[in-house]
């Protein structure tokens, strides 16, 4: 809403610049920083000063007499130096934001589609701690790009041919050997079965490092897609898939389409876009040397690469197997629509989403084709991903190159006693984290995490409220538990490593997921103690906008503006990818609303005046708090 206003005024300021001076300015907005000083201020005059060779301040008054402002615009004054100030009409102002979304849609009219990958987690064993953080800020990017009007996809990679799960094919079919429907037959969870696997399998490889070409028979397998080992990664994949979608689903993370690897290879995807590299000179066979045999992409002579030891990247290695990016850049030319291929897809029902497949429906959704796409993938990818984009750019698409974004973020670790808590053996000497390794199987399980932060978030709820059921306890722990976690995840900036601590996430008091619950199920308090003493549970925007002018505070005023910046913050946050801009904006508002929550009592208020203005200011506020809550993923509860 503030935005909205400040794109009227800019535009109106600009027509009477124009009238006035015969100059084409675009004036910028800025907030000043006292209330009392108005709520827009543009420097404009100061600007022009220059050019017009004349004192701002005059400039500002000649501006000022005869510019004709919008309804909706109090009062307009000149400050300081030469700055041209706005109030705007409060109650007004108040109103519109009762009847406009907390966040404003601010995508143009047709904007282009914009596919976000995210989570891709290897379907190799359980879901980590780490793999929390990637499809949290994925998600809250989804949902920020939604709520601002762009049409989004979102999409989840799947890895079924690559390293991690040709060693778990081996820990079945050679370390222990497993038939088929003894794999099928094992009960769940069946990925934590596959965590102990996978870092046993890799202790045996290092005793006898001639194991290591079972491996490589079964990467070969798997890119054929036939014979025992093929099937079996089907299996364990399928398996392992579903139990990751089942985690994320409690936290409310979802997905458009589930993209396979093995599809990619199987339909020559990448045979096609190899074929596209030799012709284009992109990529050369290497005769001799370390990489001889193998396929590379040549990039000394590129800036961004040079000065680098090996700027060559191995695109299909000597024994004929494909890297991860080679793969990659198949992939992110389908996703743009420049492959000349699609794939076929299939419904899969249990998990409520579509998935690619050879042989599929016949009328499924249009996946890929989009305008942008934002790959959201740690920072140590950051090599692997400036390697893609220069493929595009070697294929001629240097436009999609410049559209395809890294959405780089740094690890998680765990607080040393939030390991201890968890299970994990930690020394003293470890310090104040922990680092985990999945090859090693050292870490902690998604799914443990949660469980923990539910069994702690129980018995905090079950001490306030003695009398609730279990159902109900039960539901409560799990969305205060999956708000500790998502905020956490979310509150720190992406250039961060973050260190989980199960106390800290689940404190009520700070800056945690669990307080901007607390803070909505206060405001919602305020509603029920009114309806119960018979007054207005909430005030529509007819009776808002009729409140005197003069009832208005300052700190209450502060507070409204707060709530009308929910958008730009959400616009900035999806602009920069630095999505902790919108926790920090949630936070803000649920502080402010504290503070000021005993200072203006509502119902105790015997002036009705001031009692509605009170109401109005927190109706604004946990409105546009709750709207911030739902892209975070963070759910009101019905308690605390």
């Amino acid at each position: 809403m503030l935005s909205t206003w400040k794109q009227t005024l800019s535009a109106s300021l600009a027509g009477r610049i124009r009238d006035r001076f015969g100059i084409e300015h675009r004036p910028v907005a800025e907030v000043p920083p006292r209330r009392s000083l108005g709520d827009l201020a543009f420097p404009a005059p100061l600007h022009l000063a220059r050019q017009l060779g004349r004192p701002p301040r005059k400039i500002a008054e000649e501006l000022a007499e005869g510019w004709e402002l919008p309804a909706g615009v109090l009062a307009l004054k000149v400050e300081g130096a030469g700055y041209l100030n706005v109030s705007l009409a409060r109650s007004a102002f108040a109103a519109r934001l009762l009847a406009a979304p907390p966040v404003l849609p601010t995508a143009p009219e047709g904007a282009e589609k914009i596919v976000v990958e995210h989570t891709n987690i290897n379907p190799n064993k359980a879901a980590h701690v780490g793999h929390l953080r990637n499809a949290v800020l994925g998600d809250l990017l989804v949902r920020c790009l939604r709520a601002l009007g762009h049409p989004v996809e979102v999409q989840n990679y799947i890895d079924d041919t690559g390293v991690q799960l040709a060693d778990v094919v081996v820990a079945f079919l050679d370390l222990e050997p497993t038939s088929l429907a003894d794999i099928k037959a094992i009960p769940e969870p069946f990925d934590y079965v596959c965590w102990d696997l996978y870092a046993r399998v890799g202790r045996w490889y290092e005793e006898d490092p001639a194991r290591l070409e079972l491996r490589r028979k079964t990467l070969h397998a798997l890119e054929a897609g036939e014979g025992e080992r093929a099937q079996a990664a089907r299996l364990i994949a399928r398996r392992i898939v579903g139990r990751h979608l089942r985690t994320m689903a409690r936290l409310g993370i979802g997905y458009d389409l589930l993209t396979h690897e093995s599809d990619i290879l199987g339909l020559h995807f990448f045979d096609h876009a190899f074929g596209k590299l030799q012709e284009s000179g992109a990529i050369r066979l290497e005769a001799e040397g370390k990489n001889e045999g193998c396929w590379v992409m040549p990039l000394a002579e590129s800036a961004e690469f040079a000065g680098l030891e090996d700027p060559d990247k191995v695109i299909v290695r000597s024994d004929g197997t494909v890297t991860y990016v080679g793969k990659d850049i198949a992939y992110q030319l389908w996703k743009f629509g420049l492959l000349g291929r699609d794939f076929a897809y299939r419904y899969w029902m249990e998990a409520g989403l579509w998935e690619t497949a050879r042989e599929g429906a016949e009328s499924p959704p249009a996946f890929g084709r989009a305008g942008r796409v934002i790959n959201v993938i740690d920072a140590r990818q950051s090599y692997l991903q400036k390697i893609v984009r220069a493929g595009l750019e070697a294929l001629g698409h240097q436009d999609a190159a410049e559209r395809s974004v890294h959405f780089a973020y740094e690890m998680v670790s765990l607080s040393a006693a939030t390991a201890r808590q968890l299970g994990m053996t930690v020394a003293e000497e470890e310090g104040r984290s922990v680092e985990m390794s999945g090859r090693k199987g050292i870490g902690v399980k998604a799914d443990d995490l949660l469980d923990r932060l539910v069994e702690k978030a129980r018995d905090q709820i079950a001490q306030r409220h003695r009398e609730l059921g279990r159902p109900e306890l039960q539901r409560l722990a799990e969305q205060i538990a999956a708000a500790a976690l998502r905020f956490f995840m979310a509150k720190a900036t992406t250039t961060r490593v973050i260190v989980f601590d199960l106390d800290e996430a689940l404190a009520f008091e700070g800056e945690t997921g669990p307080y901007l619950q607390y803070s909505l199920v206060r405001g919602r308090n305020i509603q029920r103690k009114l309806a119960g003493a018979g007054l207005p549970a909430a005030l529509d925007e007819a009776a808002v906008a009729a409140l005197p002018e003069e009832l208005w505070s300052d700190d209450l005023w502060e507070l409204v503006h707060l709530a009308a910046g929910a958008t730009e913050a959400v616009e900035k946050a999806a602009a920069t990818l630095e999505l902790s801009l919108v926790a920090r904006h949630a936070l803000e508002l649920a502080q402010r609303f504290h503070a000021l929550y005993h200072h203006h009592p509502v119902l105790h208020e015997a002036d009705p005046g001031l009692r509605a203005v009170r109401q109005a200011a927190f109706q604004v506020a946990m409105r546009a708090l709750a709207g911030l809550c739902e892209l975070l993923g963070i759910e009101e509860p019905e308690r605390m």
